[in-house]
């Protein structure tokens, strides 16, 4: 994601380039509401509206924590390689409606709303590895904790001006690592802490809804062509058509790749693994898309696809409890996506760093290494640290009988279905017309 390549310096704008970045700020904001639906129909029914808010929840706390001084904190001018900071950022005080983004072609403004829709998406993806058990209030109170000292710094660190992972040039187009591998390092250190689902590896605990759970992967997979082909900040050297390109084609490689597998392993192409299979070819291609041909992003999407639906089973034999397979899916398709920059970089994309494959040698796989295993770790210590505290003091986990009757009626007096009418329709709630009663009265009186 600009500004880790920056373009010749541009004085007007626009009007083209911000309409195309207004677009794509849409489409990732839709994002949100999509991974909601998909995570939505993979829980059990009592469960439904707890997994939906807990990505809604999001755009709103972290809406205004980006206003007030998480923009500030991940795009200000840096301080020690660690952190950003700049007072006019703060509250959006001191952006005017004319002022660019520095050496691109579009409204500051605008380079802020769209990178507002990353910094919201990425705890509500934390979100599906904590079904069923967990505190809404505490959840808020962890998603404003974690983008504040977890998000925000890190993506200081790979996108801001002066990063220390910029400075090194690690390369991560749309979020392999300050999303995906930073979602999913936090979901592993999190239910590390708070533990397992009561009845986990013993009730059955399959998604009560496979239409919904296809419903928001397609909205995913729509979303992330803005997600994606935004992220080079606009659309006049053709870098971003090629990133579109890359993101159908890994999505498409990865989604076959995890059927064939599935098909092989347990005899059936299922449409949850066809949802999961796509989300996993979006995840690797994010960070890679804009480095390698069409040609490597089908060995991305390959790769990430049979990789990730291989680590799913993991949780089984490690026994951590990963409700809907961030770990496998996010962190592991985000570690892949973002090391094999280093082997399928082609030098003909966003830049001229080549890998591997192409001549570059080992030299950027060592730098894409750094990025991956540090914000990993950080993520992961710093995540397990906020799940403690918060475990100690407000409590994170519902209890055991709010969690076995249903967490939907605990934390939010609803449930997602209300079955007291089934069967019902006009036939029975309409009034009796004439000659129904008078059937009615001729059956009573025989």
């Amino acid at each position: 994601m600009a500004p880790a390549i920056t373009l010749a310096a541009e004085t007007e704008l626009s009007a083209a380039n911000t309409g195309f970045m207004l677009i794509c700020s849409a489409l990732v904001m839709l994002m949100t509401p999509g991974l909601a639906f998909f995570y939505g129909g993979m829980v059990r029914v009592k469960s439904t509206l707890n997994m939906l808010m807990m990505s809604f929840i999001s755009l709103g706390i972290v809406t205004i924590l980006w206003v007030l001084y998480g923009f500030s904190m991940a795009f200000g001018t840096d301080s020690g390689s660690i952190i950003g900071w700049s007072s006019d950022y703060v509250g959006f005080t001191g952006i005017g409606t004319a002022d660019l983004w520095d050496g691109y072609t579009i409204p500051v403004y605008v380079f802020a709303v769209f990178q507002l829709m990353f910094a919201i998406i990425t705890p509500a993806l934390i979100s599906g590895a904590l079904a069923d058990r967990v505190k809404f209030t505490a959840w808020a109170l962890f998603t404003a904790l974690w983008a504040t000292v977890v998000y925000f710094p890190v993506a200081h660190w790979v996108w801001g001006a002066g990063g220390w992972a910029f400075e090194l040039g690690v390369i991560d187009f749309a979020g392999g690592t300050a999303v995906h591998i930073n979602a999913g390092a936090a979901a592993l250190g999190v239910i590390l802490v708070i533990g397992k689902r009561i009845g986990f590896k013993k009730d059955p605990m399959r998604p009560h809804s496979l239409p919904l759970v296809m419903l928001g992967a397609g909205l995913l997979w729509f979303g992330w062509f803005g997600f994606n082909a935004g992220s080079w900040l606009g659309n006049d050297d053709g870098v971003g058509a090629l990133m579109f390109v890359n993101t159908q084609i890994a999505t498409a490689a990865a989604m076959l790749a995890w059927l064939i597998y599935e098909k092989i392993r347990h005899g059936a192409f299922t449409t949850l693994g066809a949802a999961s299979g796509a989300v996993a070819g979006l995840v690797a291609i994010t960070p890679a898309g804009g480095a390698v041909d069409p040609l490597g992003a089908i060995a991305v999407g390959a790769v990430a696809g049979l990789l990730c639906a291989m680590a799913v089973g993991l949780k089984y034999r490690f026994g951590y409890d990963d409700s809907l397979d961030v770990i496998g899916v996010h962190l592991v398709g985000g570690v892949l996506g973002s090391l094999l920059i280093g082997l399928f970089a082609s030098g003909k994309g966003q830049s001229e760093v080549k890998g591997l494959f192409y001549g570059g040698g080992l030299d950027q796989f060592w730098k894409q290494c750094a990025g991956v295993f540090a914000v990993l770790a950080y993520s992961l210590v710093v995540s397990a640290i906020l799940a403690f505290l918060l475990d100690k003091t407000i409590g994170m986990r519902v209890s055991e009988d709010d969690e076995v009757a249903g967490i939907d009626q605990a934390e939010h007096a609803e449930t997602a279905y209300d079955f007291s009418g089934a069967g019902g329709g006009a036939a029975r709630t309409a009034p009796a017309t004439a000659p129904v009663a008078a059937a009615a009265s001729k059956k009573v009186d025989a």
